[in-house]
């Protein structure tokens, strides 16, 4: 499945480096930790501002961002491993069963999602069995994911009794730089 579909989203980082990528000088990190929720990627909030603003400040909070901004992108999400869509989803049990089998073969445990709130943020096991997956999919099957994309509810509940939660978002891996088509710097967003 080819994804066509353009998206605004944002990338939450120091002003620094905002500046030097709204001016041309450089180009967006990516993201390589072994907790990255989507696997290895660039990250964006799509359509989220706000969000991708609150991730600047809980880094400023960690000491990894000095002044909280944030970078707005048109994506051109291209060949896209949707997890909004139960085509991709359904592929999830296989690609699990074949990091299982790996970590057996090693005599390795498997790596866990783990973290201080019900939300488990070090998202070890997910970005294991998605960067596994993706990668054996382009090499056996010659398919190469341009993004990876996602929704998560996350955080508190919006108020009491809620389903609704105060940090749900839908987040973005940019795997292949060239679908970040434009950058812009947003209006004021404080």
């Amino acid at each position: 499945m080819k994804y066509d579909r353009t998206v605004v989203a944002y990338h939450g980082c120091d002003a620094e480096v905002a500046e030097t990528i709204l001016r041309g000088e450089a180009t967006f990190k990516k993201s390589q930790n072994a907790y990255d929720w989507l696997g290895a990627g660039i990250y964006f909030w799509e359509y989220g501002a706000d969000r991708a603003l609150k991730f600047a400040h809980d880094q400023k909070r960690r000491g990894k961002v000095k002044t909280p901004a944030i970078v707005g992108a048109i994506i051109q999400l291209g060949n896209c491993f949707d997890l909004m869509d139960t085509k991709f989803t359904d592929e999830l049990p296989t690609a699990f069963a074949m990091l299982k089998k790996l970590h057996r073969a090693i005599g390795s445990p498997l790596p866990k999602n783990r973290g201080k709130t019900p939300d488990k943020e070090l998202r070890l096991l997910d970005c294991a069995v998605l960067n596994l997956y993706l990668q054996h999919v382009k090499d056996d099957q010659g398919i190469d994911y341009n993004t990876v994309r996602c929704g998560f509810v996350e955080g508190p509940p919006a108020f009491h009794g809620s389903r609704i939660r105060h940090q749900s978002h839908v987040q973005l891996a940019v795997r292949t730089p060239a679908c970040i088509v434009g950058v812009f710097r947003p209006q004021s967003w404080e």
